[in-house]
């Protein structure tokens, strides 16, 4: 990680407001590897260096961002008494902090980001955003030959609910038809229900990719990996337009 300001790196560790911890390390009461350091511009690498405030070590650990292939059957929360949690997938030792960004229904499969950071999170659930999610789904039934169209302008669903302006592409058809559906928003079971207002029923679903970010296909089903830097980057990114 590339080195800090002192000053900063305490402010991250939670130990008081900039300001603060600016008069705490003029104050003599912050020493570096051994050594008392009184520059709050002081740069330390957070990885490497020990720092220590009023006689205690403040450790540093940089925020942590995963990509999970999430199979059916196992639920976005960190805990429940029920049911096998995303979080279960990883070492126990590793949990701690971490939780998924919005949410997958038990039964679909796919990507959700496991991370310990919440402003990231509010980010890419915040409906102001508008962030695309894309999911591919098997489904039964016959579609309705406009569907793609009354997708493109914005669902009503039989109880009333508005859907935004959504994408619906056609990947193959036979016994059962294979979509891609495009979504900024993230309602209640709203590809399955948007599907069924269409004439199909959705049989499998996937998430396959959230904003800028897509599903690693290399990656198994359970398994999860750290983002790259550039991935994260994709996820920091606007929503995709859907014109």
């Amino acid at each position: 990680m590339p080195r800090m300001r002192l000053d900063k790196l305490l402010s991250h560790l939670n130990c008081g407001s900039r300001k603060e911890v600016q008069a705490m390390i003029r104050a003599g009461r912050v020493s570096v590897d051994g050594a008392p350091e009184t520059d709050p511009a002081a740069k330390v690498d957070p990885d490497t260096a020990c720092v220590v405030l009023d006689g205690q070590v403040q450790g540093y650990r940089a925020q942590r961002y995963y990509m999970l292939n999430k199979p059916a059957g196992v639920i976005t929360a960190s805990r429940d008494a029920r049911h096998d949690t995303v979080l279960g997938l990883f070492p126990e030792a590793e949990r701690r902090g971490l939780f998924a960004v919005g949410r997958l229904d038990k039964d679909t499969e796919g990507l959700p980001i496991i991370t310990d950071d919440g402003a990231l999170s509010h980010a890419l659930m915040s409906p102001a955003r508008h962030v695309s999610k894309v999911y591919e789904a098997v489904v039964e039934g016959v579609l309705a030959r406009d569907a793609a169209e009354q997708f493109q302008k914005g669902l009503v669903l039989r109880d009333g609910t508005v859907c935004l302006p959504a994408r619906l592409e056609i990947l193959a058809e036979g016994a059962q038809t294979q979509v891609r559906v495009t979504l900024r928003e993230g309602k209640y079971h709203q590809v399955k229900r948007m599907v069924a207002a269409v004439g199909g029923a959705v049989v499998q679903l996937r998430r396959v990719q959230l904003g800028g970010l897509v599903l690693d296909p290399e990656l198994p089903a359970g398994a999860f990996r750290e983002l790259t830097g550039d991935e994260l980057a994709l996820l920091r990114q606007p929503g995709a337009d859907l014109g």
